[in-house]
C-alpha cells in the first residue's frame, strides 16, 4: 500500500464506521437508542483516556475526575446559574481543561507507578470534595437537570435533548468529532513524539524534545476530551452525581481501551461497545451475569492479548490506525 493510499483508507474506515452508527438510528428499537447514546458518550471518555494511556504510555487512575469535572461544570451551570446548553457544555469543557492542566503540572513530576498513585489520590480528593459540598453538588444523591433546561436552540428551531433521536444524533456527532480529532492528533508530529516517549523517554530527550511539555499537552487534551464526555452525559441524560468521580469510573475507560486495543483510534469505541453489549445481554438472562462477563473478558484477553483491534493490526491488518 502506498503512503498516499494509507491515510485515505484509514479515513474511509472511520467514515464507514460513523455511517453504520448513523444508520443504526433508523433500525434500532427505542430501548437501544438510549443505550447506544450512552455507549457513544462513554466511548468519547475512553478516547480521551487512550490519548494518555495508549499513545503517551501514562497509566492514570484519576480520569474520572476529568469526566466528573465536565459533568459538574455543565450541570451546575444549568442548575445554579441558568446557563443554556451551549454555554453549559463550554463551561464543562473549560473546567476539564483547567483541571487537567493543574493536575498535569503536579502529577507529571512523577512517573510510572507513582504517576498512577498520584492521579488516583487527586481523584479521591476530588470525589470527596463533591460529597463535602453537597449543598451545591447534591453529594451522593446528585442533581437532576430539568427537562425544560435541556433544550438546544438554533434561532426559531429548538431541539429537545430528551428526544431519543436527537440525543442519539448529538452523541454520535460528539463521537465523530472526538474520533477525527484523535485520528488527526496521533498522525501529527505531536502524536509521533508521544509514541516515542512511550517507547523510550530518555532517548526522546536526547533527540532534543521537551518530554514534559509534550506529556502536559497529552494530559490536557486527554482530560478535555474526557470532560467533553462528562458534560455531554450530564446534558443528554439529565443527571450529575459524585459517584461518577469514583475510582471505578477511572478503571472502566482503562478496561474499554485494553479490550478494544490501546493506541488504536477505533479501539476505545469498539471496547466500550463490546463491554456494554456483553453486560446487557448477560444481565438479561441471569443474575450471575458478572461471571459470564468475566469469562468473556478472560477469553478475549487470551485470544486478543493486544485488544481486539490491536491484535488484528499486529497479526493481519497492519494498516489499521
Amino acid at each position: 500500500m502506498s503512503g498516499q493510499d494509507k491515510p485515505a483508507k484509514i479515513y474511509a474506515l472511520h467514515l464507514a464506521v460513523l455511517a453504520a452508527l448513523f444508520a443504526l438510528n433508523f433500525v434500532l428499537p427505542a430501548y437501544y437508542h438510549g443505550l447506544m447514546a450512552r455507549i457513544l458518550v462513554l466511548a468519547v471518555f475512553a478516547m480521551g483516556y487512550n490519548v494518555l494511556f495508549g499513545y503517551a504510555g501514562l497509566l492514570s487512575l484519576g480520569h474520572a475526575m476529568f469526566f466528573a469535572a465536565g459533568m459538574y461544570g455543565a450541570g451546575l451551570g444549568v442548575v445554579h446559574f441558568g446557563l443554556g446548553v451551549p454555554l453549559a457544555f463550554v463551561s464543562g469543557l473549560a473546567c476539564g481543561a483547567v483541571l487537567s492542566v493543574v493536575i498535569g503540572l503536579l502529577a507529571l513530576r512523577t512517573s510510572g507507578v507513582a504517576f498512577m498513585i498520584v492521579t488516583m489520590m487527586f481523584a479521591q480528593v476530588f470525589a470527596l470534595s463533591l460529597i463535602y459540598f453537597a449543598a451545591w453538588t447534591g453529594g451522593d444523591q446528585g442533581l437532576v437537570i430539568p427537562q425544560t433546561a435541556r433544550m438546544l436552540n438554533f434561532g426559531a428551531v429548538a431541539l429537545d435533548l430528551t428526544d431519543p433521536t436527537v440525543r442519539y444524533m448529538t452523541a454520535l456527532a460528539l463521537c465523530a468529532v472526538a474520533l477525527f480529532m484523535t485520528a488527526a492528533l496521533v498522525r501529527s508530529r505531536h502524536g509521533r513524539v508521544l509514541v516515542a516517549i512511550r517507547e523510550n523517554e530518555e532517548r526522546t530527550k536526547m533527540l532534543g524534545y521537551d518530554t514534559f511539555a509534550n506529556k502536559l499537552v497529552a494530559v490536557t487534551v486527554s482530560g478535555t476530551i474526557s470532560a467533553a464526555a462528562g458534560a455531554a452525559f450530564a446534558l443528554l441524560f439529565g443527571y450529575v452525581g459524585a459517584n461518577f468521580a469514583g475510582v471505578q469510573y477511572s478503571i472502566l475507560p482503562l478496561l474499554w481501551v485494553l479490550l478494544g486495543g490501546a493506541a488504536t483510534t477505533l479501539g476505545p469505541l469498539l471496547g466500550t461497545l463490546v463491554m456494554y453489549v456483553v453486560t446487557d445481554t448477560a444481565s438479561s438472562f441471569t443474575s450471575a451475569w458478572l461471571l459470564i462477563v468475566g469469562v468473556v473478558l478472560i477469553l478475549l484477553v487470551l485470544f486478543f492479548p493486544k485488544g481486539i483491534l490491536g491484535t488484528l493490526r499486529a497479526r493481519w491488518l497492519g494498516w489499521l490506525p
